[in-house]
């Protein structure tokens, strides 16, 4: 049996499931329909299904099969706030403020799920032997579900976790991300009237930006790659009244997890300092987070040998016209300038493609030291069993992450295309995996070789559970 032609077969069901989960863009921790969706349908495969796991009502584990190896494929369905859009290649609101798919999570879960259930096939046919498992995973948006699962031991026994995420080329990414913590910061002080008696008052929005201006003034003494971004969420109710009360955000970046943690402490310094020169107190109060990668080169050239194997999509005059449309709202060579951390090589190649608009063929293996700038709770995953991602087109060349663009084109048959090709691939990938118990063995011996004495320690600080 032919997993890809099988999967080829059954598109529609794949294509209405991402489209339902795209009409219901539902924000972290509250995906019930988009959860209820996909997990219904891996129930008509005949997967058993445990919903509501880890703490989490979105989340949910589907299991097919009894044997090893087990093989996780990880989906994700939580939209972004502010995207709403239509599927046009214009700026076109669904409704105003309204969420969006903006990071394309409607195909990551739908596309995740084409792949069990195309693996589930050669289980059935007997040409495999093992156990295929889809985590359903909600809050990848700032909300670390995995990490959650993780910490309720869902992961504990798997063998290899295969995962993907909608982009603008074809590739295999084994490379690092950011690690992340987040935190607020209040300020508690007095209040006054801010004419008549403000000698009374101990300003904790003065805290809040005095604390904004010491961080600032970190970023030259931190390492190169690290990040660090704030809102103010709360700066007092009324500009005649001396603040008692205000908070801060923080996101915390950096290319290890040690360096966030070392970051995290020179940031707690700074607003203690600040509540010291304001004579107010700041309470800390920690957030969730997100480990960098465990890379790992076996399984990630598996993925790629798969992804060779098969034809990338191929683009109807109709979605060529779109893709020339959405275009004229992608700043020029905005591909070409993402693609440069990825190294010359890669840049020539997506250099030589601007003219297509939606890039063709596959890039060549991507495996080194190098650091994406951005944070994802999949790298929670890589420090507990062998694990790598895919990406596959599912927008033109410079589509901007987290934008109208790309909720537009994760809605239509651009989207749809990459999310069926990344569910072959992960599909093939699972099946080899199954035939192949030398390639688990390998795998999980590179693991333990990379990790060394090295042991998880979860970003989640133990007492906070899932803000459901």
């Amino acid at each position: 049996m032919n997993v890809a032609e099988w999967i080829d077969e059954h598109a529609g069901d794949f294509i209405t499931a991402s489209d339902l989960v795209w009409e219901t863009p539902e924000l972290k921790f509250q995906e019930v329909v988009s959860a209820q969706v996909l997990s219904d349908l891996l129930e008509t495969h005949q997967f058993r299904v445990e919903r509501g796991v880890a703490g989490m009502p979105t989340a949910f584990v589907a299991t097919f099969g009894t044997e090893k190896p087990i093989i996780a494929i990880l989906g994700e369905y939580d939209a972004l706030p502010g995207l709403s859009q239509d599927k046009v290649p214009f700026q076109k609101p669904l409704m105003h403020g309204g969420s969006g798919h903006g990071c394309g999570h409607n195909l990551l879960g739908a596309g995740s799920l084409a792949a069990a259930v195309g693996a589930a096939q050669a289980i059935r046919a007997g040409e495999a032997r093992g156990t295929i498992r889809y985590y359903g995973c909600p809050a990848e948006e700032g909300g670390s579900g995995k990490g959650f699962m993780i910490k309720a031991g869902l992961f504990d026994d798997v063998d290899i976790a295969l995962t993907w995420h909608p982009s603008d080329l074809n590739g295999v990414f084994n490379i690092n991300v950011l690690a992340l913590v987040q935190a607020a910061f209040r300020f508690h002080g007095v209040t006054a009237h801010a004419a008549a008696d403000p000698y009374n008052g101990r300003s904790a929005l003065d805290a809040v930006e005095l604390m904004n201006v010491g961080v600032n003034y970190l970023r030259e003494h931190m390492p190169v790659d690290a990040r660090i971004h704030y809102i103010i969420t709360n700066g007092g109710a009324a500009a005649n009244v001396v603040p008692d009360r205000a908070e801060s955000f923080y996101l915390i970046r950096a290319p290890k997890m040690h360096q966030v943690r070392q970051l995290f402490e020179r940031v707690k310094v700074i607003a203690q300092g600040a509540g010291l020169m304001t004579e107010t107190t700041v309470e800390i109060i920690p957030g969730i987070g997100f480990s960098n990668m465990v890379l790992n080169e076996t399984v990630a050239g598996v993925l790629h040998e798969m992804m060779v194997k098969i034809e990338p999509p191929a683009y109807l005059d109709a979605e060529l016209e779109f893709a020339k449309e959405i275009a004229q709202s992608v700043t020029p060579d905005s591909a070409v300038e993402g693609a440069r951390i990825l190294g010359p090589e890669i840049v020539k190649r997506v250099a030589s493609q601007t003219g297509n608009l939606l890039f063709r063929g596959v890039l060549p293996l991507v495996s080194m030291d190098v650091t994406l700038p951005g944070s994802t709770d999949v790298g929670d995953v890589s420090w507990v069993t062998p694990t790598c991602q895919i990406s596959t087109v599912c927008g033109i060349m410079g589509t901007p992450g987290h934008s109208w663009q790309q909720v537009a084109q994760a809605g239509m048959s651009i989207g749809h295309k990459g999310m069926l090709f990344a569910g072959k691939i992960l599909a093939l990938a699972a099946v080899e995996f199954m035939q192949r118990p030398d390639l688990v063995e390998t795998a999980r011996a590179e693991f333990l070789q990379r990790m060394g004495s090295s042991r998880y320690e979860s970003p989640i600080p133990d007492e906070i559970n899932p803000p459901v």
